[in-house]
């Protein structure tokens, strides 16, 4: 062993996998420096660990936040881990373990330098969901509702409920092209799904209309002389506008023969995994 090596843990970057690097970090008896995705790379001195995921592991140190930290704790965590900030298996992690020590009241103690971060991390997130709520614009493909998103955060989980729910009798897809994963609503049923490649079709005529009545509609209500671009980039930052329809470019609202859709995912464990979030 080389001297001021350090141990990293590195699992298959599940949920349930995280959960049992805090398992093993208790079973052990040892605090690993970091613990990394699939894609991770460890330093050149670093020892590296990989932790098998076990589902019964997994429930027992999830089912024990509520119990000896709080429920709060336990959604900040399930949040925590959707959030694109960096290292945020370490975060959560060492949350963890000051929850374990402290309880209930580590939530509060925004001091540390960890809790601050998560807490802050997760409010990145819910505010990003909850733009999307509004900012999301479906079009119709194949008597279908599809709509494209980029988000920094996957958001994908917080949008399901609020989605299914606006729209329970519609058969719709969201597609997160950054997290390269769909959310799929069809019949009072809800799935997210991996998915690699995914090109959205041409729309029909019929869309191409709706999105220029759209677009007219849009540039008619708006007052001239209230124009402030600046205010309007605070509520609505430019990253957003790509999918919006009433800023698609005229090339975007051209028609063109619909594609044959080639959609193939690959099924996540959402129904089968209650640790991830199901609600907004």
């Amino acid at each position: 062993m080389f001297d001021g090596a350090t141990l990293v843990y590195k699992y298959d970057g599940s949920f349930e996998g995280l959960m049992c690097c805090v398992f093993a970090s208790y079973e052990q008896k040892e605090i690993p420096c970091d613990i990394l995705p699939p894609e991770g790379q460890p330093g050149l001195f670093d020892i590296l660990k990989s932790i098998e995921t076990d589902r019964q592991k997994a429930q027992r140190v999830y089912d024990s936040i509520p119990v000896r930290i709080s429920l709060e704790a336990q959604e900040l965590v399930k949040l925590g881990f959707l959030t694109c900030t960096p290292q945020k298996e370490r975060l959560i992690f060492l949350f963890l373990r000051l929850g374990y020590k402290l309880g209930g009241k580590v939530m509060g103690m925004l001091t540390d330098d960890n809790v601050h971060a998560l807490q802050k991390a997760v409010r990145n997130l819910t505010n990003e969901s909850h733009r999307y709520k509004g900012f999301v614009r479906f079009s119709v493909y194949n008597e279908a509702l599809v709509a494209v998103i980029e988000p920094e955060n996957f958001v994908l989980p917080l949008l399901a409920y609020h989605f299914s729910n606006r729209y329970p009798n519609e058969v719709f897809m969201i597609f997160d092209k950054t997290h390269k994963a769909a959310l799929i609503h069809q019949a009072g049923r809800v799935e997210i799904v991996d998915v690699e490649e995914w090109e959205l079709p041409e729309p029909e005529e019929k869309e191409v209309e709706y999105r220029r009545l759209w677009q007219q509609f849009y540039k008619t209500i708006a007052i001239a002389s209230r124009d402030n671009p600046r205010c309007r980039m605070n509520f609505m930052p430019k990253r957003f506008w790509k999918h919006l329809t009433e800023f698609y470019p005229e090339q975007k609202v051209k028609a063109g023969e619909a594609k044959e859709d080639k959609f193939q995912g690959k099924k996540l464990i959402l129904g089968e995994q209650p640790m991830l979030p199901d609600r907004s």
